[in-house]
């Protein structure tokens, strides 16, 4: 079995330790490929410090997080056109809107939100989009790029079934983690009701972690957990979901196994 971990951060200080290690475990449990989204340009350093160190495994995006996103933002947009243009990224990310700590931005992250998407567009790259508290704010600058080709997943998806087919419809795919093996969560009963054709496997390393690591570092090893639940919701196996969401991947993000 294969899986395709979509959204890990291994470059951030939690794994400087035992990076070796972490990939190690990872790539024991099946996962052939890491695909790192970027922060903002404090990020992009060692990202791509991992990305040469595992050439073949760790793939980098390049974007502007909503969180990293205040009054001036010239110089942050400045960087990720220039990483743009002297290195190969396979994905514009993590960008978005973020509401959930502070919403004093965002007129702001719209804004970037926006022009990174048309960026996207330029370089025929998908997206991935963080929304937290923001479903509405993010689809009002998404509705003027429907038709227009682009392509890309809402990463971390928490949010109901309406919502859920909303993104769908748009023709986005939906990143699912540990959140799935949360006791309290909803999202089990509306993935039942979403084909395994629209659904990436993601950890979003070291944050989120699934049951029984709730709590702990997450790392990319616990992708079959991950895995395994999505089995029990689809009444499948976890070979089918290996094999589904590992397509999937590498539909949306141009990769090879």
């Amino acid at each position: 079995m294969n899986f395709i971990d979509t959204h890990c951060h291994l470059y951030l200080e939690e794994f400087e330790p035992d990076l070796e290690a972490v990939i190690a475990r990872a790539k024991q449990a099946g996962i052939t490929k890491f695909l790192l989204p970027n922060i903002d340009k404090s990020s992009v350093g060692p990202m791509m410090k991992v990305v040469e160190n595992y050439p073949n495994l760790a793939f980098p995006m390049m974007g502007l997080h909503p969180t990293s996103v205040k009054n001036d933002v010239k110089d942050e947009l400045n960087s990720i056109e220039t990483w743009l243009q002297k290195a190969s990224f396979i994905a514009i990310g993590e960008i978005g809107i973020d509401l959930y700590w502070d919403k004093t931005f965002l007129k702001q992250q719209q804004e970037v939100l926006d022009y990174q998407l048309e960026l996207a567009l330029k370089l025929d790259l998908p997206v991935v989009i963080h929304m937290r508290d923001s479903f509405n704010e993010i689809m009002d600058v998404l509705e003027p790029f429907q038709g227009r080709g682009l392509k890309g997943v809402f990463h971390c998806f928490t949010g109901d079934y309406q919502q859920a087919k909303t993104i769908l419809d748009f023709g986005f795919y939906l990143g699912i983690g540990g959140v799935i093996t949360f006791k309290n969560t909803h999202l089990r009963e509306v993935i039942s009701q979403i084909s395994l054709e629209y659904i990436l496997l993601e950890t979003d390393a070291p944050y989120l972690a699934p049951v029984p690591y709730r709590g702990k570092r997450n790392e990319s090893a616990y992708i079959p957990i991950v895995a395994e639940k999505l089995a029990e919701v689809y009444r499948s196996n976890i070979e089918t979901i290996a094999e589904q969401t590992t397509i999937n991947a590498v539909k949306l993000f141009n990769i090879s196994i």
